[in-house]
């Protein structure tokens, strides 16, 4: 018989959670949702970097290699939503596969980086609606842009101590009030968003395309400096691992598992659709961005696309990338908000958090409480913390999870080798092998410091889960 800690939920139970939630969402919106979270603000600021320092106009095949690594895990999120629709995402796969020990354990880290992600979207979004907001004449007191004590430049030029985060506390409620309304109603305000992004990325690419100098091409794959990492293949893959970070965000979409129609075949459209389109935008985008500017003008420039546009000699597009930028945040931020309350929900309903949490609204059929609780602790952290040095700890969380995920196809396909399943990983074990092996890699290049607040983070959430979790069980209490 096995412990409560190694329990596995059969995959009917994780399959058949009935949480009340509407299913309203569609394909095209789970791409929307997907796409939404994984491109950012990182499109327009990491492509300049990583072409500049480390792998030249060769920064595309950086973004392609980086592709086919997520791909890896992409592909195995889509086995095991197919197989087990239920939205606790690698939390309720995790639970199939390896017990309910392994499963708070990823489901705490899902919260940490939906939390953390959450509150430094926020943050930075701040800065962004100040700058767009600047152009057009209108200003914000530069002490409501900034955590408390953080010293502030005043248009006067004196320095000033800065109060809190206002805009960012702003737009988390407001996106928080979006999502209680409703999950059909908020998806389709997110699709819109999503499309306004892309167009904005479409307008650039499309006014810069023609000034693209062939001659900035060659060499495609610079010279390695004598150092690793600095030109060269190595500096090639080097790009590739900082370009993994910018696909980060596609498994967000198995956590509307609940939300969805028919969640077993699209919540795989979902995560390899968005995942397709994120690759093809940031390939030609970079692409076009190394042809009409060098990619040794890049190394020191803060803002190789407000250099592109002036190549292109159409400044309005400037103002227009802010716009997408700040457009382009908000459905980052619902994305990231939405985890979150379905994540929770799940490991309420499972026991292992108070029922509170999986408490619905009567008319909007959405996860309240959860709502609530998360907008007010993300508002918190983006408020008064300096949470741009947590930045890496979502991206470990991530990668955790990725591997996670990539290590249960093996696991039930062995232990359940009929169960049906309308997506399965070409290629056999090949796959998941390789997204272990490739998310492994990169969680190995975090510094130490995220690391030690990774292992922090878990340490209370297994204080939690042994003073709550294990002894109200749901799946505990059924086989006593």
């Amino acid at each position: 018989m096995t412990t409560p800690l190694w329990r596995t939920k059969p995959v009917s139970s994780a399959a058949d959670s009935q949480t009340g939630l509407k299913r309203v969402l569609g394909p095209w919106q789970l791409v929307a949702l997907g796409v939404g979270v994984t491109i950012g603000a990182g499109l327009f600021s990491l492509t300049g970097v990583a072409a500049g320092q480390n792998a030249g106009p060769a920064v595309t095949l950086s973004f392609v290699i980086a592709a086919v690594a997520c791909g890896f895990a992409g592909l195995c999120y889509g086995e095991l939503a197919s197989m087990i629709p239920s939205g606790g995402s690698a939390y309720s796969y995790a639970y199939a596969s390896m017990g309910e020990l392994i499963a708070w354990i990823i489901g705490w880290d899902l919260v940490l980086e939906y939390t953390v992600g959450a509150a430094a979207v926020a943050s930075s979004w701040s800065g962004y609606l100040a700058s767009l907001l600047g152009g057009w004449g209108l200003h914000i007191d530069p002490r409501l842009l900034a955590t408390p004590m953080t010293p502030v430049t005043m248009p006067d030029g004196s320095m000033a101590s800065a109060w809190f985060n206002l805009p960012a506390v702003c737009a988390l409620w407001g996106v928080t009030a979006l999502l209680m309304r409703g999950v059909s109603e908020s998806t389709t305000i997110n699709t819109i968003v999503v499309c306004i992004k892309l167009a904005v990325i479409v307008a650039v690419i499309a006014a810069c395309a023609p000034h693209i100098s062939f001659e900035h091409y060659h060499p495609f794959i610079p010279q390695n400096t004598g150092t690793f990492g600095q030109f060269g293949m190595s500096g090639v893959m080097r790009a590739a691992g900082m370009a993994f970070f910018a696909y980060l965000g596609f498994d967000i979409v198995s956590t509307t598992a609940q939300d969805s129609r028919n969640p077993a075949r699209d919540i795989p459209i979902g995560i390899l659709g968005s995942l397709l389109v994120c690759s093809v935008v940031y390939a030609v985008f970079s692409m076009v961005l190394t042809g009409v500017v060098d990619y040794r003008a890049m190394a020191n420039d803060p803002s190789p696309v407000a250099t592109a546009i002036d190549v292109a000699g159409m400044p309005w597009l400037a103002s227009l990338v802010k716009l997408g930028i700040t457009a382009g945040y908000i459905s980052v931020l619902f994305g990231l908000l939405m985890g979150q309350a379905r994540v929770f929900l799940i490991m309420s309903h499972d026991g292992l958090l108070p029922p509170v949490f999986s408490k619905l609204n009567a008319r909007t059929h959405t996860p309240w409480t959860s709502h609530l609780m998360f907008a007010a602790l993300t508002s918190v952290l983006a408020a008064v913390l300096p949470i741009g040095q947590l930045g890496n700890m979502t991206s470990i969380g991530t990668l955790l999870a990725f591997i996670i995920v990539c290590i249960g196809v093996p696991v039930l396909r062995h232990r359940y080798p009929e169960a049906p399943r309308q997506f399965r990983v070409p290629g056999g074990l090949l796959v998941p092998v390789l997204g272990i092996l490739s998310c492994g890699a990169v969680m190995v290049s975090l510094d130490r410091l995220t690391w030690i607040r990774l292992v922090v983070w878990l340490a209370i959430g297994l204080a939690v889960y042994f003073a709550y979790g294990i002894r109200n069980s749901r799946l505990c209490r059924s086989e006593s």
